[in-house]
């Protein structure tokens, strides 16, 4: 999804008081709604000559604000100089959610953020069972906009958005610089509705240019699939309030059903609630062996271990990617240091901080970073991430994006979408004399070859129902050449004669 915070608050918890993990890799957090009088509403009063004021969070006790405190004087003479002589009228709304926003824009932290009322509203119903949008979850770095991974069976998905892809402009209106909860708002909208994204990615010569059609989102976390060879190959798509207990009723399924081995899929999922990864990772990881540590701003050190004495004795490996984040890192580093695990597939995200959110009751909110957490080991793998016990890349034609079905590319034609269009007919083994945007007459010749094969109209013409079957063709192919699948249960079944 499109925000930089959790799909699902603990319902175990009381409502004013729930501890999840952001899932854009965003940390772990505490919601605490806390009556609220703004700090720098003091400026106010101390205009009218009044010297200090008592305020609380809650039912903590009152605090006293001396308003004489010299670091204010910049900020009260700011305050008072735009109120009173900027050409326009301003609010004392404005300038201090302003004031805020600027206190976290200067802590350079992506996961710290202050949210005004309509960003919170799109937070809290990031966090429902369903939200409608087109399905990517996004970050800020330095900067830009960048995608952490897109959700499985997503628009974003469907339209070949990437993990590390950066997202330039939306609907022609950039966003450097904007923060990724005034991104959500350009990003998001109402189902049926489409939406331009202009894409920088790595390798590309040029931008991208992708039209997603919205749709809503369901939050569907637990995939699995067991063939023949009694190998259960489980995809987790992110860590929501249910999703343990998903876990569980399909292993146990599976093992009703004589399961030998465990691949357990994390690529792709930027997150979750901390809590059901604790959970699922006290299947794997034996009683009393760490799950991961969190280091506090003091230097001292919590570690939260394994409370399961009745581990799976089935053999495993997890899959990692660019864009297993956060929770999904902290399940593999903590089975992989903890159970000897093996990990397969590429180097994770990095995303190793811990946050807070705090709530207003204006409807605003503020997200800020409190904690570090580190793998069994003690690593701190933030921007570094975890690297695999077999590194193994996918495909390169796994990279390519979506061609708009609605563009006709045909002969003479030159861009970015005969360029994908090309590569997409060379990995299907169609011979191309050079990939180079440029159609020429092999393009056309591989063009009608690849219609013909697929009973479609023989016209050499890339466009509505050719370059539908193009794309699926490719998925198809992908599938069945997983490397890193591949490469996964072949690690699997060694362990498994062990």
């Amino acid at each position: 999804m499109e925000t930089k915070v959790v799909r699902h608050l603990d319902n175990e918890k009381n409502s004013n008081e729930k501890e999840l993990e952001q899932e854009s890799g965003q940390g772990y957090i505490k919601i605490k709604k806390f009556y609220f009088v703004m700090l720098l509403f003091v400026v106010v009063i101390a205009a009218a000559g009044i010297t200090t004021i008592a305020f609380s969070f809650g039912e903590e006790p009152a605090v006293t604000v001396n308003n004489q405190r010299d670091e204010f004087n910049k900020l009260y003479t700011a305050y008072d100089t735009l109120m009173d002589d900027y050409y326009k009228d301003l609010t004392s709304e404005d300038l201090v959610n302003g004031a805020i926003d600027g206190m976290f824009t200067a802590l350079d932290d992506p996961y710290s953020d202050y949210m005004n009322e309509e960003e919170a509203a799109s937070f809290q119903e990031s966090i429902s069972s369903s939200f409608e949008g087109i399905g990517a979850e996004i970050q800020e770095q330095d900067d830009s906009i960048v995608v952490v991974s897109p959700i499985k069976g997503s628009p974003a998905e469907k339209a070949g958005i990437k993990p590390n892809d950066k997202i330039l402009t939306v609907d022609g209106k950039s966003l450097q610089g904007m923060s990724s909860s005034e991104a959500v708002l350009l990003i998001r909208g109402e189902k049926g509705t489409k939406v331009d994204l202009e894409i920088e990615r790595a390798g590309a010569s040029d931008p991208l240019k992708i039209t997603i059609t919205r749709d809503t989102i369901p939050i569907e976390t637990v995939y699995g699939e067991m063939e023949k060879d009694k190998i259960a190959k489980i995809q987790i798509t992110s860590f929501s309030e249910h999703t343990a207990s998903e876990l569980v009723e399909i292993l146990n399924k599976y093992q009703e059903e004589g399961m030998e081995g465990i691949v357990l899929d994390l690529r792709h999922n930027p997150g979750g609630i901390l809590e059901e990864v604790k959970k699922i990772a006290d299947l794997f990881v034996p009683n009393g062996e760490i799950i991961y540590q969190i280091e506090h701003k003091n230097g001292t050190v919590d570690k939260v271990t394994s409370q399961n004495s009745n581990n799976m004795d089935i053999p495993l490996v997890v899959l990692i990617d660019g864009g297993s984040a956060s929770a999904s890192e902290i399940l593999a580093g903590a089975v992989n240091q903890s159970a000897d695990v093996p990990l397969v597939g590429v180097k994770s995200f990095g995303k190793g901080t811990v946050q807070r959110a705090e709530s207003f009751t204006d409807g605003s909110n503020i997200k800020y970073t409190i904690d570090k957490w580190l793998t069994p080991n003690g690593s701190w793998i933030h921007e570094k991430g975890i690297e695999p016990t077999y590194k193994v890349e996918l495909p390169s034609y796994a990279s390519l994006t979506m061609i708009n079905p609605e563009s006709k590319l045909k002969k003479g034609s030159n861009s970015e979408e005969v360029k994908i269009a090309q590569e997409m007919l060379k990995a299907l083994g169609y011979e191309i004399d050079n990939t180079n945007g440029y159609f020429d007459e092999s393009t056309e010749k591989a063009t009608k070859e690849f219609q013909k094969k697929e009973k479609l109209k023989e016209d050499g013409v890339i466009t509505d129902k050719t370059t539908t079957q193009l794309m699926n063709k490719l998925s198809e192919k992908l599938q069945k050449s997983d490397t890193q699948m591949n490469k996964a249960i072949e690690v699997l079944k060694k362990e498994m004669e062990k």
